[in-house]
This record gives structure tokens, sequence and C-alpha cells, in this order.
């Protein structure tokens, strides 16, 4: 029997006083929050101070020893908890997909159990997967171990978008994802959040993540939710010290005329650097090897652009060479002020730039990541 639609949107979600204890220690204190629908919140603290725990009270994964948690003022107590789940997406960091089915499969599975059809299914998983950059025509019928990290990631925010829900939870869904990769994925979240238009609560460790992506801040220690605010409010009004130093509010804007690309530069591994003489066939292989979406092409002597898997994915001609397809992004020398390479980039559209010691490639520069960095 299908489950009962609860939510259409989310108007507030409401935590009074809520605490759970393990025997004698909290893993979460009284805390109260009020969260507005459309909002992008993101709890962020030391391991231990009870994000992941707040979260999973909200679909009931664990439940309160006292308190009230309250969805459009309903008790969550109050209803069925496998009707409550299917109408909230969840995304974990360990994306936990089914190695013996399809990704289509993987995707579709709650639909299907929901009694849908196979084509209101199929149309649904398509539509998904291509939301999410994964073309479907090349994904559908594909098993998990033949994706990316990045890519079973994506699958698992399709996973969670199935039901239309109008309230997403993520767990530190990039958590486990290699710096470069997880750096492409957030640019890809921050693009596609204004058309998924839901309610999204978001667990992080990682404070440029939470600047980059979250509307407010929620920052916990032991048990406790110490202070809730925009970027800005928790860099110039830190509640006290444990804040101001998770925010490093010293820094504000005032570096910025001085600081040099070499200060935020992104160092670069040598997994990343392809030769362009590879053909896309044998590039393809390598990435899927080494579990990267980004790779740079170097003639031997420095870099000529990059190419990402899914472009290479794409291609008819799998035996031509990767260096006729680079895109090309800029250069700058780890010497360079970092406010007028910033200018140039975001004039040109550039989400990534390579750093440059003398003539050898030595890291990357991400502007969202040094503007991150230089507010916090």
């Amino acid at each position: 029997m299908p489950s009962k639609r609860l939510f259409d949107r989310i108007d507030s979600i409401k935590l009074r006083g809520v605490t759970k204890k393990y025997d004698d220690r909290f893993a979460i204190n009284d805390v109260s929050i009020d969260i507005e629908g459309g909002e992008l919140v993101i709890f962020i603290g030391p391991s231990g101070s009870g994000k992941t725990t707040t979260l999973r009270m909200i679909n009931r994964l664990i439940e309160p020893d006292s308190g009230t948690i309250l969805i459009n003022d309903q008790n969550v107590m109050e209803l069925e908890p496998v009707a409550l789940r299917r109408n909230i997406g969840y995304v974990i960091q360990s994306i936990g997909l089914f190695p013996h089915m399809t990704i289509a499969e993987n995707i579709g599975l709650v639909a299907k159990l929901e009694g849908w059809n196979e084509k209101k299914i199929k149309d649904r998983v398509e539509y998904l997967l291509d939301f999410v950059s994964l073309p479907s025509e090349m994904f559908m019928d594909r098993y998990p171990h033949q994706l990316s990290g990045g890519q079973q990631q994506r699958v698992g925010l399709a996973r969670a978008l199935l039901m239309d829900p109008p309230l997403l939870l993520m767990d530190e869904p990039f958590g486990a994802l290699d710096p470069i990769l997880r750096k492409q994925l957030q640019e890809e979240f921050y693009q596609i959040r204004e058309k998924l238009g839901k309610t999204i609560i978001f667990v992080t460790h990682d404070i440029e993540e939470a600047f980059k992506l979250g509307d407010r801040i929620a920052i916990m220690d032991n048990a406790k939710l110490v202070q809730i605010g925009t970027a800005e409010e928790l860099i110039f009004h830190p509640a006290n010290e444990m804040v101001a130093s998770i925010v490093d509010s010293g820094k504000k804007f005032k570096h910025l005329d001085t600081l040099k690309i070499k200060d935020l530069i992104s160092p670069l591994e040598c997994m990343y650097v392809h030769n362009g003489s590879l053909d896309i066939e044998s590039a393809i292989s390598s990435m899927i090897e080494k579990n990267i979406e980004i790779a740079v092409v170097s003639n031997g002597s420095g870099p000529l652009g990059i190419v990402k898997l899914i472009d290479l994915l794409r291609m008819d001609d799998k035996d031509s060479k990767i260096a006729d397809h680079v895109v090309e992004i800029p250069s700058f020398s780890r010497n360079e002020l970092l406010s007028s390479s910033l200018k140039i980039m975001q004039k040109n559209g550039h989400s990534m730039a390579f750093v440059m010691t003398d003539e050898e490639l030595s890291g990357f520069l991400f502007p969202n990541d040094a503007f991150s960095q230089v507010i916090g």
C-alpha cells in the first residue's frame, strides 16, 4: 500500500528542548531551533557534538528522550515512521547503494515498493539521472562498482529525490571524496539547489563548505547548540571563543589586498596528471580506477588544460587523444596577488585555475574556497 503524502511543502521545522542520552552521556542536550521552509541550514561542530544525532531525530532514525520536533507544526512522534522517512530525502556519506542492483534499480527501489508502474519509474529515474549530470542512457544499466565515487554520490542524491520530498537531510555527503572532487560536487550542488526548491539540513565538519553552501550555520559543541546565524553574523559577532575559533573571525576581510595565491593553494596530487597522448578509452579507465572526475592534461613540459570524465564518456571517438579535447583554464604564479587573480577568474567565469611554480604545475586555485577562507 502506498505511503501517505505527509507534506507538500515545508513551512517550518521546530525543535523544542530536544534531549537524547546514552547512559550518562548527552548526545543532544536541550536543543531548540527554528528552520524556515526553503532554507539550507548547516550543522557544524567537533566530532561528537551532536550534529548527526540532531539530523537523525528529524526522520526518527533516532528518537528523543524528551522535547518536541515539529514539521509544519506536526509532532513527528505522532507520524508513522516509514511514511515520515519516505517524505524526507536522506543522503549519507557512505551512500549505501546495493551492489547487485543496476543504478536504475537502486534509484527506483522505493517507487517500486510504492507500487509505481514501470514506465513511471523509468521516466522518473531518467529525469533524475540527467538532473544530477549523469546521462541516463549511459548510466541506467551500470552497476555501482562501475562508477567513480563522485558518480555514486550523485546517484545517492538522485535516489533521495525520487519521491520529490520537500525536505532533504544530508549527512556529510561529500566527506569521503578527495579534495578536488569534493569541490566539484560542492560547485554542482550550489548550482542545482535553487532548482531543487527544497528545505535542506546539511551536516559537515568543513567550515569552508558551510560558508559556501549554507543560508545559516548552526554551530554545536558538547551536545548543545551554541549559535546559529549567517556567515557574516558568526564572523563578526561570535557567541564565544569556540565559535570564533571555528570561523576564524580574526581574518575577516582585512588581508584580501595583501594575500598571495601561494597562501591559499590547493596542492596537486600526481594521480590527476595525464599525458595528452593518452587515448580517451585509456583515460576513462585510468580516471575510474583512480576515482577522479577531472584530469589535468600535460604535454610533458606543462599543463594544456583539463578534461572531465563525464565529457569523455559522451565522446564517440574513443581512440582520439585527450590533448585534442582539453578545456583551457587560466594559470597564475604562486606569487601573484590573490585579489587580482580572483577578479580575472570572476570576469571570465572560471571556477578553477592552475597555480605555477616557475614552469611547473604545483596546484589549483578555487575562487569559492579562497573567498570562504578570506572571510573565515
